[in-house]
């Protein structure tokens, strides 16, 4: 049912990357891929996403950070997004494409969902924070559509 799922943050260099990964590992035979609202295309993971992904055993090294576009939209079975505020921006770039669009955290907070903040410029203690909120989305998702 979810073959081809699509994960979208804003500049494809901290979550959205990393949650990829995350759960390449945990959903083996889907297609993963991510990219971003505003993406800083063709930078890799940023350094204190990426030292945290590859020390949980998650490869990330070869990413390049790209936009997002319609077509991507288009081609995904699911798009999981960081927040509320990044559905309401793909349901203006493509409306068609919103019944297929969830939050990363929709399992969250028992059910309740929880959005992921940025961690970007932030401190180590936010990237930590995040990452653990992406692990724990992650695992839900995965025992969900697994």
């Amino acid at each position: 049912m979810f073959n081809r799922i699509l994960v979208v943050c804003i500049g494809n260099i901290c979550r959205s990357p990393v949650a990829e990964a995350m759960l390449r590992e945990r959903l083996p035979g889907k297609q993963l891929s991510s990219a971003g609202l505003n993406a800083r295309v063709g930078e890799g993971v940023d350094p204190k996403a990426r030292q945290l992904a590859e020390q949980a055993g998650f490869a990330v090294a070869n990413h390049q950070a790209r936009q997002l576009t319609p077509a991507l939209l288009q081609a995904a079975d699911l798009v999981l997004v960081m927040s509320d505020g990044q559905r309401r921006a793909i349901a203006d770039m493509s409306p068609e494409v919103l019944g297929k669009t969830m939050r990363l955290g929709q399992w969250l907070e028992n059910g309740q969902g929880k959005d992921i903040p940025d961690p970007y410029q932030k401190s180590q203690d936010v990237f930590d924070y995040v990452h653990r909120l992406m692990d724990d989305a992650t695992r839900a998702w995965a025992s969900k559509i697994g």
